[in-house]
């Protein structure tokens, strides 16, 4: 047996109740290798390492943080030969009390590159995403039968957006055409709410901490929507239009939002939007161009930047290689430092 370091990219990092964070899946730097490892990183002494690994190996899929400290992980892709991939229907539940996973579900339907958001009475809904074809589907998963159930269609044109849990009860669906519609679990049914125009509105939506939501367009547009009267409304440019970065809530109710891509160019570059004045302002950049990365805010109010793609590609590559590095942002002084690396696994 060797050890070899895992490298992640379309991963999932899910912050735990005990502030630590799970790093789960992803495809690795032997692409087109999809892992099952999953990894803990723990902020109190900036590093890495091994927990049980899950039952399959995926990329692309959702891990959701339940009400009782487990997380849900669910579809996602695997290999399927020789440049195949194929969605799976299969979900699994993290217990970080005893570091493995355990089968659930699974779902009615495979699907990868979807969205998933815990709701306000302990339900998670799943939206969208691709399977053999563009999804307009939703479900539902129970944790307290271990089940998925139907929630409806969805408008064709809902088919990659966000989803957002709002205090309310209901979630807000945000379209890549700039639509945005409202789910009420409580009749499983979608109504019709505000609307932003501009090309490349679609990039994950962000709820802040006055309940209004950021929507922010890959052409460097933004917008706000405000649950209370159903309206969104623009807001202040974005410096840099951006493909394939984070957006993370952070303890002073500011967003940060890191790298991504940019006129076909993977960036370092990251900027802070700030709601009570509507207005983006650079800050420190990463360390390392990051796209396909995972942004997570941690109990002391840092963000870990961790793995993702700088757009290099090996000799034998036909995409980016994934990295094994991460970083911490840290909002007192506006600066990126390096964390981890992301930990090794046997294989």
């Amino acid at each position: 047996m060797t050890t070899s370091q895992i490298a992640r990219e379309e991963h999932t990092a899910t912050l735990l109740s005990d502030g630590r964070v799970l790093i789960a899946g992803g495809w690795d730097a032997r692409f087109p290798t999809v892992a099952a490892s999953a990894a803990l990183y723990d902020p109190k002494t900036g590093t890495f390492s091994p927990t049980g690994a899950m039952a399959g190996a995926r990329a692309g899929h959702t891990a959701t943080l339940l009400p009782d400290g487990r997380v849900l992980v669910a579809g996602g892709r695997r290999i399927a030969g020789a440049n195949a991939w194929l969605a799976v229907a299969s979900a699994e539940l993290y217990d970080p009390k005893t570091g493995t996973f355990s089968p659930t579900g699974p779902m009615a339907t495979a699907r990868q590159y979807h969205a998933a958001t815990l709701l306000t009475d302990g339900r998670v809904l799943i939206a969208g995403g691709l399977g053999n074809s563009t999804l307009i589907t939703a479900e539902l998963y129970d944790p307290a039968t271990g089940t998925f159930s139907p929630a409806g269609p969805l408008p064709a044109d809902l088919t990659h957006y966000s989803v957002i849990a709002l205090s309310s009860g209901r979630a807000l669906l945000v379209g890549t055409d700039g639509s945005a519609r409202l789910y009420d679990p409580a009749t499983g049914t979608l109504s019709s709410t505000g609307s932003m125009a501009g090309p490349g509105v679609g990039r994950p939506a962000t709820l802040l901490s006055d309940g209004r939501v950021l929507m922010a367009g890959t052409d460097a547009s933004a917008g706000l929507y405000d649950p209370a009267n159903g309206t969104l409304s623009p807001t202040g440019s974005m410096a840099t239009a951006r493909w394939y970065d984070t957006a993370t809530l952070l303890s002073d109710g500011r967003v940060l939002i890191a790298g991504g891509t940019t006129g076909g160019k993977v960036v370092a570059s990251a900027e802070l939007f700030d709601p009570k004045t509507g207005k983006f302002s650079p800050t420190g950049s990463m360390t390392t161009p990051r796209e396909y990365h995972t942004a997570t805010l941690l109990s002391d109010g840092r963000v870990l930047i961790a793995g993702g793609d700088s757009g290099e590609r090996g000799p034998d590559s036909p995409l980016p290689l994934a990295l094994a590095s991460a970083e911490l942002y840290d909002p007192a002084t506006g600066a990126f430092s390096a964390t981890g690396p992301l930990a090794p696994a046997t294989q």
